[in-house]
C-alpha cells in the first residue's frame, strides 16, 4: 500500500521539481520580455484588427510592462530565496505600484486604440477575468468535494 501511494504521488508531480517543500514548474515561462510583448501585440492585432502603427505602439507598451514585471519577479524571487518576507507596508506598496501600472497602461491603450477597439479590448479582458475566476471557483469546489 505504501509503495502504491508513493508511486501515485510521484506520478502526479509530472514535470515539476521540488524546491524545498514547494513544487514549481521547471519551465514556467521560457520567453523573454521582448518575446512576450511581441506575442501579446500579435494576439491583440488579430483580436482587434490593429493597423501596423497601432501594433508597433502596443508592442512597445507591452515591452515596457513585461520588462518591469520581469525585474520585479526577479527581485521577489531573490527576496524569497533569502527568506525575506515583505512587510504589510511593502506589500501595500507593491500592490499600489501594480495598480498604477495598470492605470497607465489603460490610458496609453485609450490613446492608441479607436473607441470600438478599446471597447472590444475591455470585453476580451473581462471575459478572460471571468474565465479565470470561474476556473478558480471550480477548482476550490473540486478540492472540497
Amino acid at each position: 500500500m505504501a509503495m502504491m501511494m508513493g508511486f501515485a504521488m510521484n506520478a502526479q508531480s509530472g514535470n515539476r521539481k521540488m524546491d524545498g517543500n514547494r513544487p514549481e514548474k521547471e519551465h514556467h515561462n521560457p520567453f523573454t520580455p521582448a518575446q512576450r510583448a511581441e506575442l501579446r501585440a500579435k494576439k491583440l492585432t488579430l483580436a482587434l484588427d490593429l493597423n501596423d502603427k497601432q501594433q508597433k505602439e502596443i508592442e512597445k507598451l507591452m515591452l515596457a510592462g513585461a520588462t518591469e514585471r520581469q525585474q520585479l519577479m526577479t527581485q521577489h524571487k531573490a527576496d524569497r530565496e533569502a527568506g525575506k518576507k515583505p512587510t504589510q507596508d511593502e506589500h501595500f506598496a507593491m500592490m499600489n505600484r501594480k495598480l498604477d501600472a495598470e492605470i497607465a497602461t489603460k490610458k496609453e491603450l485609450r490613446k492608441i486604440l479607436t473607441a470600438e477597439q478599446f471597447a472590444k479590448y475591455e470585453q476580451l479582458k473581462a471575459k478572460k477575468h471571468d474565465f479565470s475566476k470561474r476556473g478558480v471557483t471550480k477548482f476550490k469546489k473540486e478540492r472540497r468535494g
